[in-house]
C-alpha cells in the first residue's frame, strides 16, 4: 500500500488538504505543542499544500501567543484511528493579528464564532465555572456592532512545517518514513526508518 517514500509524502499531503475542509476528517483537530511543551487540541483551518504551512486561529492574549513569540518551536500530533495512520510534525510558528490573510479569517468567521474573542482572555482565573464570555453573550450570537472590540483579540497561528514523521499501524509490521526540509522553499527529503 505504501510502498514508495512519495506514497508516503503524498499520504500526509492529502489527509492535511481534506483536514480543514471536512470537520469529520480525524485530522481536522492536531495537538498542537508548544516550545514551553504544553499541548492542546485546535481546529486546523486551512493547510497551504504548496507552502506547507498551517493556518489555525488563537487569541492574542493566549499564553501560547506570547510563548510562540520567545521560542517559534511548535510540534504538531495528528492521529487517524480508522486509517492507523499517525503524523509528526514540526516547524515554526508565528502569531499574525494583522494583514489581509487575518482579516480575511475574521471576515469568514461567523458571529457565533467571533464572541470566543469577546471574554477575559484564555486562562482568566475564575471563581465558578465559565465560558469567560460575557453574560449578555451566552447562548447569544452578537451583531457585527457588538463585536467590534473582539476583533483585536483575533489571530492567526501560522505553522511552517520542516519535519514529518509518518506511521502507518498494521498488524503485519508497522511502517514509518521521516521526511525534512532545511527551510521552507527546500524540497522534501526522505527516508525509511524502523518503527
Amino acid at each position: 500500500m505504501f510502498d514508495t517514500l512519495d506514497a508516503a509524502l503524498a499520504d500526509c499531503r492529502n489527509r492535511l488538504i481534506r483536514a480543514p475542509r471536512d470537520r469529520k476528517a480525524p485530522m481536522h483537530t492536531p495537538v498542537i505543542i508548544t516550545g514551553d511543551v504544553d499541548a492542546r487540541v485546535m481546529v486546523l483551518r486551512a493547510f497551504d499544500p504548496a507552502a506547507w504551512t498551517l493556518r489555525l486561529h488563537t487569541d492574542v492574549r493566549a499564553p501560547k501567543a506570547q510563548v510562540i513569540a520567545g521560542d517559534p518551536r511548535v510540534a504538531v500530533l495528528f492521529y487517524d484511528k480508522g486509517a492507523k495512520i499517525q503524523v509528526r510534525a514540526r516547524g515554526t510558528g508565528v502569531i499574525a493579528s494583522e494583514g489581509d490573510e487575518v482579516e480575511a479569517a475574521w471576515a469568514a468567521s461567523t458571529n457565533f464564532a467571533r464572541r470566543c474573542y469577546l471574554g477575559e482572555g484564555p486562562g482568566a482565573a475564575s471563581d465558578v465555572p465559565t465560558s469567560g464570555l460575557p453574560a449578555e453573550f451566552e447562548r447569544t450570537e452578537p451583531d457585527d456592532a457588538q463585536l467590534l472590540p473582539a476583533r483585536e483579540n483575533f489571530a492567526l497561528l501560522k505553522i511552517t512545517l520542516t519535519t514529518l514523521d509518518w506511521l502507518y499501524l498494521a498488524h503485519t509490521g508497522h511502517v514509518r518514513a521521516q521526511f525534512a526540509r532545511k527551510d521552507a522553499a527546500a524540497a522534501w527529503e526522505g527516508r525509511w526508518v524502523s518503527p
